[in-house]
């Protein structure tokens, strides 16, 4: 009987993709020195389970690459060959290799070999200790080999690009403008747009990129030049690159038509398949997977167990039911909601991992720009034990990287400049998550040179963000950096700030219903604060009442409920009303006004007042009455409806009606906004101030 092996494939991509990071982790941990025999061990069985199983289902360029790695390890595992510098960089760029040979036939589509084969050259001359000559490692025809010995020495006097972003590149943060505009400064350029996939006016998404671009670039340009305008967008887009050589007689024409002919060829074939697609505007992705410990599984089936006896329970009560068995009822229904409450949290249990899988791409990130920028760089990683939802977690992994990269870049200086500053020459990045209340707080901070708010407060005065006569708290003044095209870099680099900038990372942040902010000590480093939900599906909710409408707070944002004494009450100069709450004076947040009840109350005592967690300030929101708490299941407002400042979500409440969650940091944004309108009210209200 026939095996179909199709049904094992998912596993062993998963299973491949595993051992591709514990292959990258490997060789970091050999570059810095700890080089060992089980660490190389630990490399070469990672690289033999990949050998094997791409074998097993014809996945002939995974077997064939993995083999010639396989080789080069064999000979450092029994000691015949060094782990120099050179050698792990090279084996780092094949893992990179593996990832995006894997990552292809996992969607079905043709992998790009062309950086295979260059990188199966480089391993194969490493393993002979450049006894073979590059003739001898190619199995080209003498002809073929002639042929690119000659274009290799040759001059290029041009590039024929295609770039065809993919339809998500602008949801990234990029901007395909900004790099046809670096191009043009490479040398002479013509560039001709494909508006082929552009839709009808109704039917377009704003955020999605439906253009393509055909470039012919005219100068003595290498290849590297080109390739690191493109860095950024490289799993964004699909890119290809045609040398354009001097004529030397027709037949060299012909054999540069031809390869430009067979790439025109290529990718109208592309545009045909795309055109049989069905017309889904997101293509199908595979099924993602959460590896689960048993221990949670059995917890899960110790609870449907429970749920059964409590079902059969109040079946058997259901059966000639008489008031005599009320109370057993009553049990058997609260035995029931605790049961169903516990299976839940349970359920919710497996959506959680260790935040080190967002944290464990970094020691390559810091390894590979360190090198590039010619930094010392330690990397530091806390908390990495700290569990938050999957969903947010691949959300998060953009913003992560994109700070991550904007301390490396913009943030820590040269071991020159630091030496010079009275700092070590190595300066560090580090990655700290942990809880507080409801949220998951994720730090990014560095030791470098800080921000510089009379340069930023120069530049946002420039762009008319701000006015001169603005006065400004230092974090106010970091926080226009998230505004949109906002950025005091002197040159753009392919490291950071090619188009992308921190408003995309707040605004990724915010979709997630969390927050952002920022301090920084000039010449002493600075902190990215990122706070997010634990998860997006089931929160534990407050439920209260303003102006006959029911809506919901987490119930871990809450500090204390409580009713207000005149004698605390006060304002600021008659601009903000407080609450003094023991040595502390609380923001007061009317929530009447931020909803337009058209109610306001001139006379607070005894008003119902929630304290609530704002970052680690608290802040006092101002209801009509308090009802129950119970877990409520959140529902997308933007996916159903569209993005609403001061709202995170909906839930469906038990009488069937819908309540809103509230989202604390864009209800005080509101309050803040509306501030300057009720001051003349709240001068009359508050007959003193407050220091």
């Amino acid at each position: 009987m026939a095996i179909d092996l199709e049904q094992f494939k998912g596993i062993f991509f998963e299973e491949s993709f595993e051992g591709l990071d514990a292959m990258e982790s490997g060789l970091l941990e050999m570059n810095e020195g700890g080089t060992n025999l089980e660490t190389v061990n630990t490399i070469f069985r990672a690289a033999h389970s990949i050998k094997g199983g791409s074998g097993t289902f014809g996945l002939g360029p995974i077997t064939s690459f993995t083999h010639i790695m396989e080789g080069l390890l064999d000979e450092m595992r029994e000691g015949k060959r060094e782990a120099t510098p050179e050698i792990i960089n090279v084996l780092l760029e094949s893992v990179d290799v593996l990832r995006e040979l894997m990552t292809a036939f996992q969607n079905n589509e043709d992998p790009d070999v062309s950086h295979m084969e260059d990188l199966q050259k480089q391993l194969a001359v490493i393993r002979d200790s450049d006894a073979v000559s590059s003739a001898e490692i190619n199995q080209d025809s003498d002809s073929q080999n002639s042929d690119e010995s000659d274009e290799k020495e040759t001059t290029v006097e041009g590039w024929n690009i295609s770039f065809h972003p993919h339809e998500g590149l602008l949801k990234t943060g990029n901007d395909p403008a900004l790099i046809l505009r670096e191009l043009s400064e490479l040398g002479e350029i013509t560039i001709e747009v494909d508006d082929s996939h552009l839709p009808p006016l109704p039917d377009m998404d704003p955020e999605a990129c439906y253009l393509s671009w055909e470039i012919h670039l005219k100068g003595a340009i290498e290849q590297d030049q080109i390739t690191e305008i493109f860095e950024w967008v490289e799993d964004d887009c699909d890119l290809e690159l045609v040398p354009i050589y001097p004529a030397r007689n027709k037949s060299d024409r012909r054999d540069q038509d031809r390869r430009v002919a067979t790439s025109d060829d290529r990718r109208q074939e592309n545009r045909r398949q795309e055109a049989r697609r069905p017309s889904d505007k997101a293509p199908s992705k595979p099924a993602t997977t959460i590896r689960v410990g048993t221990d949670r599984i059995d917890a899960i089936i110790d609870m449907v167990g429970e749920l059964v006896i409590t079902q059969s329970m109040l079946s058997q009560l259901g059966e000639d039911f008489d008031m005599s068995k009320l109370e057993r009822l009553r049990d058997g229904l609260e035995d029931l909601e605790r049961n169903s409450r516990d299976l839940q949290e349970n359920i919710m249990r497996i959506r959680m991992q260790p935040i080190s899988f967002a944290f464990n791409r970094f020691p390559r990130v810091v390894h590979d720009l360190s090198q590039k920028l010619g930094k010392k760089i330690r990397l530091e990683l806390v908390g990495e034990e700290t569990e938050m939802d999957k969903t947010v977690m691949e959300k998060i992994n953009d913003p992560l990287v994109h700070l991550v990269r904007n301390c490396l870049d913009h943030g820590l200086e040269t071991p020159e400049e630091r030496i010079a500053a009275g700092k070590d020459d190595e300066g560090y990045v580090r990655l700290n998550a942990f809880h507080q209340g409801g949220n998951i707080v994720v730090e990014v901070s560095d030791d470098g040179r800080g921000l510089s708010r009379e340069k930023i407060l120069g530049k946002a005065i420039e762009k008319g963000l701000v006015k001169e006569t603005d006065v400004l708290t230092d974090e106010a003044v970091f926080m226009l950096l998230f505004e949109a095209g906002f950025s005091t870099a002197e040159q753009l680099s392919d490291i950071s700030g090619r188009g992308v900038g921190l408003d995309v990372v707040r605004r990724n942040i915010e979709s997630l219903g969390g927050g952002v902010e920022v301090q920084s000590t000039f010449g002493e480093g600075s902190a990215f604060t990122i706070r997010l939900p634990l998860t997006l599906a089931v929160l534990d909710g407050q439920l209260f009442r303003i102006g006959g409408d029911t809506y919901v707070l987490p119930l871990a944002s809450i500090v204390e409920s409580l009713q207000i004494q005149r004698d605390s009450l006060g304002g600021v100069a008659g601009d903000a009303e407080v609450y003094r709450l023991r040595e502390e004076y609380i923001p007061i947040v009317r929530l009447s006004d931020v909803f337009s009840t058209g109610e306001h109350l001139d006379d607070l005592e005894n008003s119902l007042l929630v304290v609530v967690e704002w970052g680690e300030k608290h802040i006092g929101l101002l209801v009509d009455e308090l009802l129950g708490q119970q877990q409520v299941v959140i529902k997308s407002l933007e996916t159903n409806y569209e993005r609403v400042r001061g709202i995170s979500g909906a839930t469906i409440l038990g009488d069937g009606t819908v309540s809103l969650i509230l989202d604390i940091s864009g209800l005080v944004e509101i309050s803040y906004s509306i501030r300057d309108a009720l001051k003349p009210r709240l001068a009359a209200v508050n007959g003193r101030s407050l220091a």
